[in-house]
């Protein structure tokens, strides 16, 4: 069981922690994305923050700290959810896989902290 909880919230922590950079770097994709489902640019900074904190909540987590590491993957899942009710508000389908994929990462990451 740890073998699978250590795979799943490492590959969290890479997933979040590249869109971090992305978001931080203001890349395109990004910007296209976000004006998609009319996520203000203005916020995109801080989204990046909020991910790059739950990648390093989640390695914290793995260093023994299973409190921080529960709340980082309860804020990602947290996070995701609300991205998929805004790609669904907004009618953007074209890319929901996306947060589709990361909810779901999340989600592992949080119900195998939690069992472990």
């Amino acid at each position: 069981m740890f073998i699978t909880y250590l795979a799943v919230t490492v590959i969290a922590i890479v997933m979040n922690g590249a869109m971090a950079v992305a978001d931080l770097a203001r890349a395109d994709f990004v910007l296209a994305n976000s004006a998609a489902v009319r996520f203000p640019h203005s916020l995109v900074p801080l989204a990046g923050i909020l991910k790059g904190a739950a990648a390093l909540g989640l390695v914290a987590g793995l260093a023994g700290w299973r409190p921080l590491g529960i709340a980082a993957a309860l804020g990602l899942t947290l996070y995701f959810a609300l991205a998929l009710i805004v790609h669904v508000r907004e009618r953007v389908f074209r890319n929901i896989a996306f947060p589709g994929a990361y909810f779901a990462v999340a989600v592992g990451a949080l119900a195998l902290a939690v069992v472990r």
